[in-house]
Protein backbone atom coordinates (compact mmCIF):
# COMPACT_ATOMS: atom_id res chain seq x y z
CA UNK A 1 0.00 0.00 0.00
CA UNK A 2 3.54 2.25 0.33
CA UNK A 3 2.52 3.77 3.44
CA UNK A 4 -1.15 5.02 1.90
CA UNK A 5 -4.57 3.80 4.86
CA UNK A 6 -6.26 1.11 3.58
CA UNK A 7 -9.94 0.96 2.69
CA UNK A 8 -12.57 -1.24 2.98
CA UNK A 9 -12.68 -1.28 -0.62
CA UNK A 10 -8.66 -2.45 -0.89
CA UNK A 11 -9.88 -5.31 1.02
CA UNK A 12 -12.71 -6.53 -0.63
CA UNK A 13 -10.31 -6.55 -3.53
CA UNK A 14 -8.05 -8.82 -2.07
CA UNK A 15 -10.81 -11.19 -0.20
CA UNK A 16 -13.17 -11.40 -3.60
CA UNK A 17 -15.94 -9.73 -1.94
CA UNK A 18 -18.56 -6.74 -1.62
CA UNK A 19 -17.57 -3.84 0.37
CA UNK A 20 -21.00 -5.02 2.41
CA UNK A 21 -19.49 -8.03 3.23
CA UNK A 22 -16.50 -6.75 4.56
CA UNK A 23 -18.10 -3.78 6.39
CA UNK A 24 -20.66 -7.15 8.03
CA UNK A 25 -17.79 -8.65 9.41
CA UNK A 26 -15.99 -5.64 10.63
CA UNK A 27 -19.45 -4.68 12.41
CA UNK A 28 -20.23 -8.02 14.09
CA UNK A 29 -23.49 -7.44 13.81
CA UNK A 30 -25.13 -9.67 10.80
CA UNK A 31 -24.38 -13.32 9.48
CA UNK A 32 -21.20 -14.19 7.51
CA UNK A 33 -20.32 -17.60 6.27
CA UNK A 34 -17.64 -18.03 8.49
CA UNK A 35 -15.21 -19.57 4.97
CA UNK A 36 -15.91 -16.00 3.71
CA UNK A 37 -15.25 -14.44 6.83
CA UNK A 38 -11.87 -16.37 7.07
CA UNK A 39 -11.36 -14.59 3.78
CA UNK A 40 -11.98 -11.17 4.64
CA UNK A 41 -10.16 -11.55 8.33
CA UNK A 42 -7.03 -12.56 6.53
CA UNK A 43 -7.17 -9.29 4.35
CA UNK A 44 -7.48 -7.40 6.86
CA UNK A 45 -4.52 -8.53 8.57
CA UNK A 46 -2.51 -8.51 5.16
CA UNK A 47 -3.62 -4.72 5.09
CA UNK A 48 -3.33 -4.17 8.23
CA UNK A 49 -6.34 -2.20 8.10
CA UNK A 50 -7.90 0.56 10.83
CA UNK A 51 -11.31 1.63 11.19
CA UNK A 52 -11.47 5.44 9.79
CA UNK A 53 -14.25 5.98 13.03
CA UNK A 54 -14.03 9.77 12.25
CA UNK A 55 -15.04 8.87 8.21
CA UNK A 56 -17.51 6.22 10.19
CA UNK A 57 -18.89 9.35 11.89
CA UNK A 58 -19.46 11.97 9.78
CA UNK A 59 -21.63 9.06 7.41
CA UNK A 60 -24.03 8.42 9.87
CA UNK A 61 -23.14 10.72 13.00
CA UNK A 62 -22.00 8.36 15.05
CA UNK A 63 -19.08 7.14 16.53
CA UNK A 64 -19.42 4.03 17.74
CA UNK A 65 -18.32 4.53 21.52
CA UNK A 66 -20.32 5.53 24.46
CA UNK A 67 -18.75 6.39 28.00
CA UNK A 68 -19.32 5.19 31.31
CA UNK A 69 -18.77 7.02 34.35
CA UNK A 70 -18.71 6.01 37.76
CA UNK A 71 -17.75 7.61 41.01
CA UNK A 72 -15.00 4.81 42.52
CA UNK A 73 -13.10 2.41 39.90
CA UNK A 74 -11.45 0.67 43.07
CA UNK A 75 -14.92 -0.48 44.68
CA UNK A 76 -15.60 -4.48 43.40
CA UNK A 77 -19.12 -3.55 42.61
CA UNK A 78 -17.92 -1.07 39.83
CA UNK A 79 -15.37 -3.82 38.54
CA UNK A 80 -18.50 -5.53 37.94
CA UNK A 81 -20.77 -2.81 36.64
CA UNK A 82 -18.01 -2.47 34.19
CA UNK A 83 -17.16 -5.56 33.12
CA UNK A 84 -21.02 -6.15 32.05
CA UNK A 85 -21.36 -3.04 30.30
CA UNK A 86 -18.40 -3.55 28.12
CA UNK A 87 -19.78 -6.70 27.43
CA UNK A 88 -23.38 -6.55 26.82
CA UNK A 89 -22.15 -2.97 24.33
CA UNK A 90 -19.90 -5.08 22.15
CA UNK A 91 -23.11 -7.28 21.62
CA UNK A 92 -24.19 -4.21 20.20
CA UNK A 93 -21.07 -3.65 18.26
CA UNK A 94 -20.25 -0.12 20.40
CA UNK A 95 -17.04 0.56 22.07
CA UNK A 96 -16.64 1.69 25.59
CA UNK A 97 -15.00 4.76 27.22
CA UNK A 98 -14.17 4.31 30.51
CA UNK A 99 -13.97 7.11 33.46
CA UNK A 100 -14.21 7.98 37.32
CA UNK A 101 -15.63 11.07 38.67
CA UNK A 102 -14.72 10.43 42.20
CA UNK A 103 -18.34 12.26 42.84
CA UNK A 104 -16.84 15.99 40.96
CA UNK A 105 -19.20 17.90 39.56
CA UNK A 106 -16.68 19.30 37.46
CA UNK A 107 -15.72 15.96 36.11
CA UNK A 108 -19.41 14.77 35.51
CA UNK A 109 -19.44 18.42 33.51
CA UNK A 110 -16.22 17.46 31.42
CA UNK A 111 -18.04 13.87 30.63
CA UNK A 112 -21.20 15.84 29.40
CA UNK A 113 -19.57 18.30 27.43
CA UNK A 114 -17.60 15.55 25.46
CA UNK A 115 -20.77 13.53 24.58
CA UNK A 116 -22.29 17.10 22.96
CA UNK A 117 -19.24 17.18 21.17
CA UNK A 118 -20.26 14.29 19.35
CA UNK A 119 -16.82 12.21 21.17
CA UNK A 120 -19.01 9.52 22.50
CA UNK A 121 -22.45 8.77 21.23
CA UNK A 122 -24.12 8.41 25.01
CA UNK A 123 -23.27 8.39 28.24
CA UNK A 124 -23.90 6.08 31.03
CA UNK A 125 -23.64 8.19 34.17
CA UNK A 126 -23.77 6.83 38.50
CA UNK A 127 -24.07 10.56 40.61
CA UNK A 128 -23.82 9.70 44.00
CA UNK A 129 -26.27 12.99 44.89
CA UNK A 130 -28.50 14.78 42.22
CA UNK A 131 -28.00 18.52 43.54
CA UNK A 132 -24.06 18.36 43.68
CA UNK A 133 -24.73 16.45 39.79
CA UNK A 134 -23.47 18.65 36.91
CA UNK A 135 -26.55 16.82 35.40
CA UNK A 136 -28.42 19.90 36.72
CA UNK A 137 -26.30 22.80 35.66
CA UNK A 138 -24.63 21.64 32.43
CA UNK A 139 -27.34 22.81 30.15
CA UNK A 140 -28.71 20.79 27.23
CA UNK A 141 -28.41 17.40 27.66
CA UNK A 142 -26.86 14.86 25.38
CA UNK A 143 -27.81 11.30 24.93
CA UNK A 144 -27.96 9.87 28.61
CA UNK A 145 -28.91 7.36 31.45
CA UNK A 146 -28.38 7.61 34.93
CA UNK A 147 -28.01 4.54 36.75
CA UNK A 148 -28.23 4.35 40.83
CA UNK A 149 -29.75 6.18 43.36
CA UNK A 150 -30.81 9.51 42.81
CA UNK A 151 -34.34 10.82 42.40
CA UNK A 152 -34.95 12.86 39.25
CA UNK A 153 -37.20 13.03 35.82
CA UNK A 154 -35.17 14.84 33.98
CA UNK A 155 -33.30 11.42 31.89
CA UNK A 156 -33.56 7.90 31.89
CA UNK A 157 -32.60 5.67 34.56
CA UNK A 158 -32.40 2.29 35.84
CA UNK A 159 -32.01 1.85 39.80
CA UNK A 160 -33.28 -0.36 42.39
CA UNK A 161 -35.83 0.10 45.18
CA UNK A 162 -33.16 1.14 47.88
CA UNK A 163 -35.96 1.59 50.75
CA UNK A 164 -37.53 -1.71 49.92
CA UNK A 165 -34.20 -3.45 49.78
CA UNK A 166 -32.65 -1.87 53.23
CA UNK A 167 -36.39 -2.66 54.69
CA UNK A 168 -36.51 -6.03 53.41
CA UNK A 169 -33.01 -6.62 54.97
CA UNK A 170 -33.85 -5.28 58.19
CA UNK A 171 -36.72 -7.22 58.25
CA UNK A 172 -34.59 -10.19 57.63
CA UNK A 173 -32.29 -9.53 60.74
CA UNK A 174 -35.37 -8.77 62.85
CA UNK A 175 -37.10 -12.32 62.29
CA UNK A 176 -33.76 -13.63 63.37
CA UNK A 177 -34.57 -12.53 66.55
CA UNK A 178 -32.41 -9.39 66.21
CA UNK A 179 -33.56 -6.17 68.25
CA UNK A 180 -30.46 -4.07 68.53
CA UNK A 181 -29.36 -3.28 65.24
CA UNK A 182 -26.69 -1.25 64.21
CA UNK A 183 -26.67 0.73 60.07
CA UNK A 184 -23.35 0.96 59.06
CA UNK A 185 -23.01 3.51 56.34
CA UNK A 186 -25.83 6.04 57.24
CA UNK A 187 -25.53 9.58 56.11
CA UNK A 188 -22.66 10.93 58.21
CA UNK A 189 -23.28 14.42 60.65
CA UNK A 190 -22.35 17.52 59.70
CA UNK A 191 -19.65 18.73 62.18
CA UNK A 192 -20.43 20.12 65.53
CA UNK A 193 -23.86 18.82 65.53
CA UNK A 194 -24.69 16.70 68.90
CA UNK A 195 -25.99 13.21 69.01
CA UNK A 196 -24.54 9.58 67.76
CA UNK A 197 -26.85 8.76 64.93
CA UNK A 198 -27.83 10.52 61.67
CA UNK A 199 -30.38 14.15 62.49
CA UNK A 200 -33.42 14.31 61.07
CA UNK A 201 -35.20 12.16 58.58
CA UNK A 202 -33.53 10.31 55.92
CA UNK A 203 -34.52 12.91 53.47
CA UNK A 204 -33.24 15.76 55.47
CA UNK A 205 -29.97 14.34 56.34
CA UNK A 206 -26.64 14.96 54.35
CA UNK A 207 -24.88 12.15 52.63
CA UNK A 208 -25.29 10.30 49.43
CA UNK A 209 -28.77 9.27 47.59
CA UNK A 210 -28.09 5.62 48.46
CA UNK A 211 -27.40 6.51 52.25
CA UNK A 212 -30.36 8.00 52.98
CA UNK A 213 -32.80 5.97 50.76
CA UNK A 214 -31.13 2.88 52.80
CA UNK A 215 -31.38 4.59 56.12
CA UNK A 216 -35.04 5.54 55.47
CA UNK A 217 -35.69 1.28 54.86
CA UNK A 218 -34.03 0.56 57.91
CA UNK A 219 -36.17 2.35 59.77
CA UNK A 220 -39.12 1.50 58.10
CA UNK A 221 -38.47 -1.86 59.31
CA UNK A 222 -37.87 -0.76 62.29
CA UNK A 223 -40.95 1.00 63.03
CA UNK A 224 -43.36 -1.67 61.85
CA UNK A 225 -41.87 -3.93 64.16
CA UNK A 226 -42.31 -1.85 67.02
CA UNK A 227 -38.64 -0.74 67.51
CA UNK A 228 -37.88 2.45 68.70
CA UNK A 229 -35.17 4.01 66.48
CA UNK A 230 -31.84 4.88 68.07
CA UNK A 231 -29.92 7.09 66.92
CA UNK A 232 -26.47 5.67 68.43
CA UNK A 233 -26.96 2.72 66.31
CA UNK A 234 -26.48 4.08 63.26
CA UNK A 235 -23.25 4.52 62.28
CA UNK A 236 -22.13 7.68 59.55
CA UNK A 237 -18.81 7.60 57.33
CA UNK A 238 -18.09 10.01 54.58
CA UNK A 239 -16.95 7.18 52.26
CA UNK A 240 -18.10 3.53 51.91
CA UNK A 241 -14.97 1.89 51.90
CA UNK A 242 -13.37 -1.34 54.18
CA UNK A 243 -10.83 0.67 55.90
CA UNK A 244 -13.53 3.50 57.06
CA UNK A 245 -16.22 0.87 58.09
CA UNK A 246 -13.24 -1.52 60.11
CA UNK A 247 -12.19 2.07 61.78
CA UNK A 248 -15.90 3.07 62.72
CA UNK A 249 -16.76 -0.70 64.22
CA UNK A 250 -14.10 -1.15 65.68
CA UNK A 251 -14.34 2.23 67.47
CA UNK A 252 -18.16 1.19 68.35
CA UNK A 253 -17.08 -2.20 69.51
CA UNK A 254 -14.83 -0.31 71.66
CA UNK A 255 -17.31 1.56 73.46
CA UNK A 256 -20.80 0.28 73.18
CA UNK A 257 -21.87 -2.96 73.93
CA UNK A 258 -22.11 -6.00 71.16
CA UNK A 259 -25.19 -5.30 69.01
CA UNK A 260 -27.44 -8.13 67.86
CA UNK A 261 -26.45 -7.82 64.06
CA UNK A 262 -24.54 -4.99 61.55
CA UNK A 263 -26.57 -4.33 58.42
CA UNK A 264 -24.11 -3.03 56.58
CA UNK A 265 -25.12 -0.45 53.16
CA UNK A 266 -22.54 -2.34 51.27
CA UNK A 267 -20.73 -5.46 51.12
CA UNK A 268 -17.47 -3.34 51.29
CA UNK A 269 -18.50 -2.02 54.26
CA UNK A 270 -19.75 -5.72 55.50
CA UNK A 271 -15.99 -6.34 54.49
CA UNK A 272 -14.38 -4.34 57.02
CA UNK A 273 -17.11 -4.65 59.87
CA UNK A 274 -16.11 -8.33 59.88
CA UNK A 275 -12.59 -7.54 60.08
CA UNK A 276 -13.00 -5.19 63.29
CA UNK A 277 -15.22 -8.10 64.73
CA UNK A 278 -12.77 -10.92 64.33
CA UNK A 279 -9.81 -8.50 65.64
CA UNK A 280 -11.96 -7.88 68.56
CA UNK A 281 -12.33 -11.67 68.96
CA UNK A 282 -16.34 -11.52 68.42
CA UNK A 283 -17.76 -14.46 66.35
CA UNK A 284 -19.85 -14.16 63.83
CA UNK A 285 -22.77 -15.25 63.52
CA UNK A 286 -22.48 -16.86 66.93
CA UNK A 287 -22.04 -13.33 69.10
CA UNK A 288 -23.45 -11.27 66.54
CA UNK A 289 -25.17 -11.22 62.89
CA UNK A 290 -23.67 -9.15 59.55
CA UNK A 291 -25.22 -8.51 56.50
CA UNK A 292 -24.56 -6.55 53.16
CA UNK A 293 -25.64 -4.95 50.17
CA UNK A 294 -25.08 -5.96 46.60
CA UNK A 295 -24.34 -9.49 46.30
CA UNK A 296 -20.47 -8.58 44.62
CA UNK A 297 -18.98 -12.03 44.24
CA UNK A 298 -16.39 -12.12 46.86
CA UNK A 299 -19.51 -11.93 49.27
CA UNK A 300 -19.75 -15.76 49.31
CA UNK A 301 -15.91 -16.19 49.68
CA UNK A 302 -16.07 -14.05 52.89
CA UNK A 303 -15.40 -15.82 56.58
CA UNK A 304 -18.35 -16.32 56.96
CA UNK A 305 -20.27 -16.65 54.08
CA UNK A 306 -22.03 -13.03 53.62
CA UNK A 307 -25.76 -12.60 53.58
CA UNK A 308 -26.69 -9.49 51.57
CA UNK A 309 -29.44 -7.88 49.04
CA UNK A 310 -29.26 -9.22 45.43
CA UNK A 311 -30.25 -7.81 41.94
CA UNK A 312 -29.80 -9.00 38.69
CA UNK A 313 -27.14 -6.71 37.06
CA UNK A 314 -27.10 -8.22 34.00
CA UNK A 315 -30.80 -7.15 33.66
CA UNK A 316 -29.51 -3.63 35.23
CA UNK A 317 -27.12 -3.34 32.94
CA UNK A 318 -29.15 -4.22 29.60
CA UNK A 319 -31.38 -2.05 30.80
CA UNK A 320 -28.93 0.84 30.79
CA UNK A 321 -27.91 0.04 27.23
CA UNK A 322 -31.93 -0.12 26.11
CA UNK A 323 -32.29 3.05 27.78
CA UNK A 324 -29.56 4.49 26.08
CA UNK A 325 -29.85 3.19 22.60
CA UNK A 326 -33.38 4.85 22.89
CA UNK A 327 -31.78 7.91 23.69
CA UNK A 328 -29.67 8.21 21.23
CA UNK A 329 -32.38 7.25 18.36
CA UNK A 330 -34.74 10.24 20.15
CA UNK A 331 -33.13 12.85 22.16
CA UNK A 332 -36.52 14.16 22.89
CA UNK A 333 -38.42 10.81 23.96
CA UNK A 334 -39.55 11.14 27.26
CA UNK A 335 -37.57 9.83 30.34
CA UNK A 336 -38.40 6.17 31.61
CA UNK A 337 -37.62 4.94 34.94
CA UNK A 338 -36.57 0.82 34.95
CA UNK A 339 -36.85 -0.68 38.47
CA UNK A 340 -34.91 -4.15 39.04
CA UNK A 341 -35.98 -6.61 41.51
CA UNK A 342 -34.31 -7.34 44.50
CA UNK A 343 -34.34 -10.71 46.74
CA UNK A 344 -32.10 -11.26 49.99
CA UNK A 345 -29.70 -13.98 49.98
CA UNK A 346 -28.85 -15.79 53.08
CA UNK A 347 -25.56 -17.07 53.83
CA UNK A 348 -23.84 -18.20 57.38
CA UNK A 349 -23.32 -14.81 58.46
CA UNK A 350 -27.14 -14.23 59.14
CA UNK A 351 -27.47 -17.98 60.29
CA UNK A 352 -28.46 -18.79 64.28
Amino acid sequence: MSGMRATVKDVAKLAGVSPKTVSNVINGVVFVRPETRARVEQALSELDYVPNMSARGLRNGRTGMIALALPDLLRPYSAEIVHLVVELAHERGWGVQIEQTAAEPRREFELLSKARAYLVDGLILNPVNLDDSAVLSAGPLPPLVLIGDVDQDLVSQVAIDNVAAARDMTRHLIARGCRRIVAVGTPEIPRGSSGAGVLGSAAEAPGTAASRLRTAGYRQALEEAGIPNDPALEIGLDRWRPEGAATVVGKYLAERELPDAFFCFTDTLASGALSALWSAGVAVPDQTLVAGFDNVLESQFMIPPLTTVDFDRRAFVGAALELLEERMADKNAAPRRVIVPHRVIERVSTTR
